[in-house]
């Protein structure tokens, strides 16, 4: 239980990503670096982060095609990561291509399903599908291909645990109500009781006055 969840770190300043850092404990979360953070400082606060104990996930969410994809996990299989992302949507090739490029290694693929930022009305203007069918058919894809889980809104855990060979990382957490670009949101004891393997908290804990004290919390709350 204790490695449930993921503090999302996107800061574009060293300093400040160092200053999150400093105040969370590698007994109680991982480390979440996703584009904003490795495309403005880099592998740096990946070591930084590996140094002070975190075990990490780079979500670079890949989406390219196979040969790609497959030569760019094999670079970033060099970084002490835990975890990766794709885009689900890329296609059986491109899957392969990920998972072939970490073997030898103890990285998982996880693959993004649907953005927590997109409606049913967004959904079905792209994917011509509601949010659940279009999750639904991702799933199948992720299972058939047997990459290690996929990343879902908390409201598509009941699919998802329907799939026993999956795990699943979910993004869209909130303490309360918010009025930010996530739309399908929940707290992190609902996501926990609802099947969630790992749950990933940016901005509730990052912008927060305390970080330890409301990191705690949480850890709390779910156990």
């Amino acid at each position: 239980m204790s490695k449930k969840i993921i503090v999302a770190v996107d800061e574009a300043k060293q300093n400040a990503a160092k200053d999150i850092i400093n105040q969370l404990d590698p007994n109680k979360c991982m480390i979440k670096i996703g584009s904003v953070a490795f495309n403005s400082i880099g592998h740096g606060i990946i070591s930084y982060s590996s140094q002070k104990g975190f075990d990490i996930f780079l979500d670079l969410k890949l989406h390219d095609i196979p040969n790609t994809v497959k030569k760019s996990i094999k670079g970033l299989s060099l970084l002490p990561v835990k975890m990766i992302t794709i885009h689900t949507s890329g296609g059986k090739d491109m899957i392969l291509a990920a998972k072939d490029a970490v073997v030898g290694t103890d990285i998982k693929v996880f693959g993004v399903t649907a953005l927590t930022s997109l409606s049913d009305s967004d959904t079905s203007n792209i994917f011509q599908r509601t949010i659940s069918q279009q999750v639904s058919v991702m799933l199948d894809l992720a299972e058939s291909v047997g990459i290690d889980g996929v990343v879902c809104s908390p409201h598509e855990l009941e699919l998802v645990k329907k799939r026993p060979s999956l795990l699943s990382i979910t993004p869209g957490i909130r303490l309360e109500n918010s009025n930010d670009d996530q739309k399908r949101v929940m707290t992190p004891k609902k996501a926990i009781e609802l099947g969630a393997d790992y749950i990933v908290i940016g901005r509730p804990i990052t912008e927060s006055k305390d970080i330890s004290k409301l990191l705690e919390e949480i850890y709390l709350s779910i156990q």
